[in-house]
């Protein structure tokens, strides 16, 4: 099953697996909208296309990643660990040692190869071309989200820009605060490569903003990858097949053809606006700081463009299945760094840097404290805040599991190792923006070696009598079984998030 071409399939996808709702009621992007959408989401509802947005002739979508199937849909795969095992095998590529690995190992290179963009003469996304005066982002249903936001704010945006010194592109996901028909607030956070690329201009840097992409794309640029890697590079290798773009029309970058609107222009250095509170995925308002302005110098759409938005606030939203797919799409990536790891969890609720539940294959006294370490020094997980470590064979996604793990096998003061380091821009907890404390907790089994006393054996039945029950189940005439064999009850991911 080949991901969605562009937005137009995608929607026709999921109108046909029945998980799109068209409304022509008008509706209104002031609030409304987002009260729509939050009881959607917390419902497992459907992704919805308002055809009749008030204030404007173009539709919006929202919801359209609210849930794990429509996210394993956007993805073209039954389960979103089969995107992750895609990058495994190109991350695990070894010398080859015969006739046939070097086959193999070829057709993983041409793989990455084909997954370049590549540029061609023309696409959908600039078959209307506003410039200069005729730029109006008053055309578009951009969202009011919550009552405490001074203004509308673009919330699905990939931003598209380029290292000055290197070339190397950027795309990334930075919501951006309406200031009139022309210009925007562009939220850089302090450890965004969007900031880095705006840091290292000494005057000048060309940014475009593509809106509508397909949902391969739309994911990637949310993705945390290394800034050397290109997003667009990855969207082309989960859809199998490169990324078209098309030169802008008034800046230096390119821009995916597919879009459904574009937004071309500049930042400039010192040039800075005060953007938010902002409703956020904290749960909370982000406070209100300084950003750059992005100057819109030209609008390129579709004709009959459809606008995207997503509505971020208290767990669970939308964008939670956009960070699943990032937690089992980058564990091969993990586990190549820390090869002890098994699995690992970020709980919605914690914010995805609030918390890391990760399972391990202990072999050593203090490994499970080695491991806090590396992953508070890997990636944008080192801005997590508590990291839970539990053995092998615990679900860390069963969180009823972990929390008994947590319980049983803790001594908060042997266990329990507090550190301090970076933190995420939007955690409003520490008393020092950007820094302070992190928890680590040892949940695993310890030995002697770790100078506890001589540990328990765990209550497990054994393998026949379980065999046993299994087998005779109906006989018993008990209409509700227990779901697995240990007599736990295992409550799905999808369960969780509806609570």
């Amino acid at each position: 099953m080949a991901p969605p071409g562009d937005l137009r399939e995608w929607i026709a996808l999921l109108e046909r697996d029945g998980e799109l709702v068209r409304t022509q009621t008008e509706v209104d992007p002031y609030l409304e909208v987002t009260e729509i959408v939050d009881r959607t989401v917390r419902s497992g509802g459907p992704a919805l296309l308002f055809e009749n947005p008030k204030g404007s002739q173009h539709p919006l979508l929202v919801n359209q990643f609210g849930t794990e199937r429509r996210m394993c849909l956007a993805l073209g795969v039954d389960r979103l660990d089969d995107a992750a095992e895609k990058l495994e095998s190109v991350l695990e590529m070894q010398p080859p040692q015969g006739l046939a690995e070097k086959v193999k190992g070829l057709k993983k290179l041409k793989s990455i190869a084909d997954s370049m963009p590549k540029t061609v003469r023309s696409g959908p996304s600039q078959e209307i071309v506003l410039q200069d005066d005729d730029v109006n982002l008053d055309l578009l249903p951009i969202q009011h989200c919550w009552p405490g936001d001074p203004a509308p704010f673009i919330t699905l945006p990939a931003v598209i820009t380029r290292d000055p010194k290197t070339g190397t592109r950027n795309v990334g996901m930075y919501r951006m605060q309406k200031l009139d028909s022309r210009s925007t607030a562009m939220h850089w956070q302090l450890h965004k490569d969007g900031r880095m690329d705006y840091l290292a201009t000494d005057g000048r840097l060309d940014v475009s903003v593509a809106l509508g992409l397909d949902p391969v794309t739309t994911y990637s640029a949310s993705a945390p990858l290394p800034k050397h890697i290109d997003e667009l590079m990855l969207a082309g290798f989960l859809k199998g097949e490169p990324v078209e773009l098309v030169k802008c029309k008034t800046n230096s970058l390119e821009v995916p053809a597919n879009a459904e609107i574009v937004l071309e222009g500049y930042v400039e250095q010192g040039d800075l606006t005060l953007e938010g509170p902002f409703g956020d995925h904290t749960g909370y308002y982000s406070a209100a700081e300084p950003f750059p302005v992005f100057h819109v110098t030209a609008m390129t759409m579709r004709a009959d463009a459809i606008y995207p938005s997503i509505v971020v606030g208290k767990p669970p939203a939308e964008d939670a299945w956009l960070g699943k797919a990032t937690e089992r799409i980058f564990l091969p990536a993990i586990r190549m760094s820390v090869p002890e790891i098994v699995d690992y969890d970020l709980p919605v609720a914690g914010a995805f840097h609030n918390c890391v539940i990760v399972s391990i294959r202990k072999s050593f006294p203090g490994q499970a404290q080695k491991v806090m370490h590396a992953i508070w020094g890997l990636g944008l997980l080192s801005l997590t805040k508590s990291v839970v470590v539990v053995d092998e064979h615990v679900n860390v996604h069963d969180y009823a599991e972990v929390f008994f793990r947590v319980t049983a096998n803790v001594d908060p003061k042997r266990d329990v190792m507090l550190s301090e380091g970076p933190l995420d821009h939007l955690d409003h907890a520490p008393t020092r923006q950007f820094y302070g404390g992190k928890i680590g907790i040892d949940a695993t089994h310890k030995g002697v070696d770790e100078g506890t006393r001589e540990w328990p054996a765990e209550i497990v039945m054994s393998d026949e009598i379980r065999s046993l029950v299994d087998r005779r189940w109906d006989e018993y005439g008990i209409a509700e079984g227990a779901e697995d064999g240990n007599g736990q009850t295992r409550r799905s991911l999808r369960q969780l998030l509806r609570r």
